[in-house]
């Protein structure tokens, strides 16, 4: 007799398992579900990037094989002019660029009406299209027709220098028109960099009787310093590949003096027709740009850990 409650007891264990057991169907069926919808949206991106990223990085690295090509860049003057081009243009151009925006960010961050109206044109250079901007660029600089020089006879009487054609003249006209190009986008960036900095900072050391140099030195610059070293980074990464500025402001010349590797890769793929020469020619960047983009991550990683 003691024994007879224990099959209801049973009954209800074996309905709660049953019940357990649907549960369990059901949210495997609803998994199903979610994770055949996830493939649906997920299998067109993922076919995009295998043809247009995968593929195309493959295939160049597949065309860049042939360790003869890298022989035939190496004994080729063309090339090691390029080299160092390439460098000048990195060096100089981007911290020329860099420097110059944030100090003129300093200048724009003022609370003045007239300096709104100056800082918008002062950002039209970046807010034109690049190809239209190089194209005049390079008219202006015509010896003959060119603006500058038609000036410099109005002025003077004299003939202006050759620009495009004396391969220095030719160098320091593609960067000072890379400068003036793109030094607004980063003016703004930076801008927005000061803008994030406390004023309170500003009045405290106002109060204390720093100077302008003193704010900026012991303020300004170790607030924006890591923004200022990733700006640069990045910009050199992207500099690295700038095909415009050359191409359209000088063609690389005067006798192929100004190329730089992006613009010499594309030289020797399409005009001279030898598309792994061209590949390899681009390649010969990796070493400097892989180190960039490693410490670019490490970089923005140590700032996320610090935020």
């Amino acid at each position: 007799m003691a024994q007879a409650p224990a099959r209801p007891a049973a009954s209800a264990a074996f309905a709660a398992e049953q019940r357990a057991a649907t549960r369990s169907k059901g949210g495997s069926g609803a998994l199903t579900a979610e994770g055949f919808w996830a493939a649906i949206f997920v299998v067109p991106y993922v076919v995009v990037f295998l043809l247009f990223v995968i593929y195309p990085v493959l295939y160049g690295f597949w065309l860049g094989s042939n360790p003869a090509d890298y022989l035939t860049l190496i004994r080729d003057p063309i090339f090691v002019r390029t080299v160092f081009n390439t460098f000048i243009f990195i060096i100089v151009g981007v911290n020329i660029k860099m420097f110059l925006a944030l100090m003129l960010s300093g200048y724009f961050n003022q609370h003045f009406k007239w300096v709104k109206w100056i800082f918008l044109l002062f950002i039209l250079p970046w807010a034109v299209p690049a190809i239209p901007t190089f194209i005049s660029a390079r008219w202006l600089l015509n010896d003959q027709w060119g603006l500058i020089n038609n000036v410099i006879w109005d002025l003077t009487g004299a003939f202006g220098p050759g620009w495009l054609t004396t391969p220095t003249l030719a160098m320091a006209s593609v960067i000072v028109f890379y400068v003036w190009k793109w030094l607004p986008f980063w003016t703004v960036i930076f801008l927005a960099g000061r803008t994030a900095i406390p004023h309170e900072l500003y009045e405290a050391a106002a109060i204390d009787g720093a100077t302008g140099i003193q704010r900026f030195r012991f303020i300004t610059f170790p607030m924006m310093k890591s923004l200022y070293i990733i700006c640069t980074v990045l910009s050199t990464i992207w500099s690295l590949g700038d095909y415009n500025t050359v191409h359209f402001v000088s063609g690389g010349g005067p006798v192929l003096s100004t190329h730089i590797l992006a613009t010499l890769g594309i030289r020797n793929a399409f005009e001279i027709g030898s598309p792994s020469l061209g590949v390899a020619t681009v390649i010969t960047a990796l070493p400097l740009l892989i180190p960039l983009v490693i410490y670019l991550m490490r970089k923005l990683r140590k700032e996320a850990v610090e935020l």
